[in-house]
């Protein structure tokens, strides 16, 4: 087999996977052991493919302490598809559901819920550019709301939840697309979870839903079935032929996880990998970074030069050099590194060289 050179791939998502995890994925593509068949191609309802199914959701409960309260769903739609399942299922007549508008992701939330009910924009930061998260004396919370809804990670703008916001005894749902299982997270504070897993989790195509069961009780028959939580939880994730393949690659992500050592071991290689990338941002003042320091993400870290005319030699440059998708989202432009739980300190380490001769070239 001719050697594969691989470059350091700082896409936001889909992103990049553990190569062990590419490697299985490899040599199982055209034959899973002990059954003979791809998993591209096997039945869904095959004892194989249900024991696929279970393992994945077994990982994910051994990695995040999920307790029985609460079901594990295997989604399709990605978050965009939540930003509509929540309040169709959780936005209860006659209620109001508070959203902390902290990101671009989160303002298409609230778009998505307001097509559905009553919805209160609890606090924005979108007039500061959401370069900072919205402090807990911002929030004015609606007294009984059906649900508040917060976005743990906001991958545009670079910004991340360290603590929980406080809302009291009223639902909390997070959108943790972006850094679900990048550390420690504690499931019991909330009502419901959801990711897409291209970031972190896996490949395009699945999205997790972590559902307290009380919550599946507001989910109304009158709703469409396919966009019903109550159904997919009935069903096990099987009302339809669900992402097999997507869903198999899930669950190698999380046995790799699991062989690192959990949770807390990705949290201290995250933090170290991104104090590595802050060190050399905050280093001369020749890089800026965009987020409010206190609200820093571990996982996309965005950062401007003093021109756009330096920037787009910048991506120029070190796309040359074999750090590909180091350009920010198109609707706020400089730069953004997505250093996701599989992206290698290595990756890290040849960014912080690269930007230090560039200062030294350019500077």
């Amino acid at each position: 087999m001719a050697t594969v050179h691989r470059i350091h791939n700082f896409s936001a998502g889909p992103a990049v996977l553990p190569v062990p995890v590419l490697d299985e994925i490899q040599r199982d593509l055209l034959s899973l052991p002990g059954v003979g068949m791809s998993i591209l191609e096997i039945s869904h309802r095959s004892a194989a493919f249900e024991r696929i199914l279970a393992e994945a959701e077994e990982s994910i409960r051994t990695l995040a302490g999920i307790s029985s309260d609460y079901k594990v769903l295997f989604l399709q739609g990605g978050a965009s598809l939540q930003f509509l399942m929540v309040p169709m299922n959780l936005l209860t007549a006659g209620a109001t559901a508070d959203y902390i508008d902290c990101g671009s992701w989160a303002e298409k939330a609230i778009k998505e819920a307001k097509k559905v009910g009553a919805v209160n924009v609890a606090a924005s930061t979108k007039a500061e550019n959401y370069s900072r998260l919205p402090k807990q004396e911002e929030l004015k919370l609606t007294p009984g709301a059906a649900y508040v809804h917060m976005t743990s990670n906001n991958t545009i703008e670079g910004t991340a939840y360290k603590t929980l916001p406080s809302v009291g005894d009223v639902p909390l749902v997070s959108d943790t697309s972006s850094n679900m299982f990048s550390r420690p997270i504690d499931v019991s504070k909330h009502a419901l979870i959801y990711a897409g897993a291209q970031k972190n989790m896996g490949p395009a195509g699945v999205t997790v839903v972590i559902v307290r069961q009380d919550m599946l009780q507001r989910s109304q028959k009158s709703l469409g079935t396919m966009l019903n939580y109550a159904v997919h939880a009935e069903n096990g994730s099987m009302y339809n032929t669900p992402p097999a393949f997507a869903v198999y690659a899930l669950g190698l992500v999380m046995k790799w996880l699991i062989g690192q050592g959990g949770l807390s071991a990705m949290a201290t290689a995250n933090e170290r990998k991104a104090g590595k990338l802050y060190g050399e941002i905050d280093r001369t003042g020749f890089y800026r970074g965009t987020a409010d320091k206190n609200d820093r993400s571990l996982m996309n870290v965005t950062f401007r030069l003093a021109t756009e005319e330096l920037e787009k030699q910048f991506i120029k440059e070190s796309t040359a050099a074999g750090l590909d998708g180091l350009k920010g989202h198109r609707s706020v432009g400089g730069m953004r590194a997505s250093i996701y739980n599989a992206f290698p300190e290595e990756g890290v380490d040849a960014l912080v060289a690269f930007m230090k001769e560039f200062e030294r070239v350019r500077g």
